[in-house]
């Protein structure tokens, strides 16, 4: 008892000691997307000369050329690789572009986005890159033609006293998302994109997704593309993924399928809907493999649909396997690779589409994963840690050849 009245004793004299001094003030920390304002003209303005190599600090998109591994950096430009030996790849170099997500390479040009802009670079001399054309005003979603200003988006955080912000103007993130969003006939010049890639090449066209739109590219003279057209898809457009003559789109509420016979004119086919989900998809002759993703942009589920493709006018879902939290996928002959983001990376034999969850061969529960490309040389794997590379040639045992680090290893997105 004396013990109690000596507890309240100490409490009511903290409660009137604090009632003389200043109240408390708690602070809450949000992630937003700040929007940024520039001049195009500026941005044009702005000799591109490649630079030394740099350390790589928050990979974005890969891409594989011949021996050479491409690493965006979302934003700021390209690291190019000597990737002869994945074992040991070289970084050679970095070329500085503003506002770029994206690239593709036919032959020896590298096409790659510079905000509204799309540029084509001669890469035939590694050592010398040079910009060899530029097209202007295609990328127009961000651009205000008005005033001839674009506006992007900086990853930032601010605080507040106010636990009900929600930032006026601005676009509130959950903290744990990033500032950062196919294989080619082999006779084909053409590199090679993973499964979140929104450029793609095919039949002497580059065709480029934006959230709404496909904007379609002549590049059959590779160093003089030209524009063809836009060609609106929906909102939600996410990724395209390239197969014989047709293009797969993916789409937070589903999978669009275009014919691209007639290159320059795509049309479509068909659409499979789904739940509204964050989508990549690959494809072989009989099916598109689809990740569908949970999260803050996707309020979905965590599955892979595998969709039977056989009529490309009746798409239909084969059969729905639970995931953790997929990503990127890819696929080599039967063997099916998916990027589990936090959770890691996952492989299955998948001749038998009925059975995939009965066929997993491994599951890399220490490889953060968003993408993936297998390669002719290497399982190409990127995540928030950086970029790793697998001799696969038993699908069934991966067998870690390198990494490449990065310097500000972030939050899983």
């Amino acid at each position: 008892m004396k013990s109690l009245y000596s507890s309240a004793i100490f409490l009511l004299s903290v409660l009137v000691f604090t009632s003389c001094q200043d109240e408390m003030t708690s602070t809450y920390t949000y992630r937003t997307m700040m929007p940024v304002y520039y001049e195009m003209s500026d941005i044009r303005a702005r000799v591109i000369t490649t630079e030394p190599a740099k350390p790589l600090d928050n990979p974005g998109k890969i891409y594989i050329y011949e021996d050479y591994l491409f690493i965006n950096e979302p934003t700021k430009g390209i690291h190019i690789l000597n990737n002869e030996n994945p074992a040991n790849p070289v970084n050679l170099s970095f070329i500085p572009i503003a506002g770029n997500v994206d690239l593709a390479v036919n032959g020896n040009i590298l096409y790659a986005d510079n905000y509204v802009d799309l540029l084509a670079f001669d890469i035939s001399n590694i050592s010398n890159i040079q910009l060899i054309k530029r097209i202007e005003d295609v990328f127009t979603h961000m651009y205000y033609h008005q005033t001839g200003e674009i506006i992007t988006f900086k990853d930032t955080v601010l605080t507040s006293e106010n636990p009900n912000w929600r930032g006026d103007g601005f676009w509130l993130m959950n903290s744990s998302m990033s500032f950062s969003a196919n294989y080619s006939a082999a006779s084909q010049s053409y590199g090679t994109g993973g499964s979140m890639a929104r450029f793609t090449l095919s039949n002497g066209h580059l065709y480029a997704v934006d959230e709404s739109t496909l904007r379609v590219f002549d590049v059959k003279t590779a160093a003089d593309p030209t524009f063809v057209k836009p060609i609106d898809l929906g909102w939600g457009i996410e990724t395209i993924f390239p197969f014989q003559d047709k293009l797969f789109i993916g789409s937070n509420v589903g999978m669009h399928i275009y014919d691209a016979s007639t290159p320059n004119s795509p049309t479509r086919m068909a659409v499979y809907e789904h739940v509204r989900a964050c989508d990549p998809v690959v494809v072989n002759e009989d099916f598109a493999f689809v990740t569908l993703r949970n999260g803050t942009a996707c309020n979905g589920v965590d599955e892979l649909h595998v969709i039977d493709i056989n009529d490309l006018y009746n798409p239909t879902l084969k059969k729905s396997y639970p995931m953790l939290n997929p990503h990127g996928l890819g696929l080599a002959g039967n063997f099916l690779y998916i990027a589990e983001g936090a959770h890691g990376l996952k492989s299955f034999n998948a001749s038998d589409v009925m059975n995939i969850d009965q066929n997993q061969l491994e599951f890399l529960t220490d490889q953060r994963s968003v993408d993936l490309i297998p390669g002719p040389k290497s399982l190409i794997v990127i995540g928030p840690d950086g970029v790793c590379q697998f001799d696969y040639s038993n699908p069934a045992k991966l067998k870690k050849l390198s990494c490449i680090q990065v310097t500000n290893p972030t939050k899983f997105y």
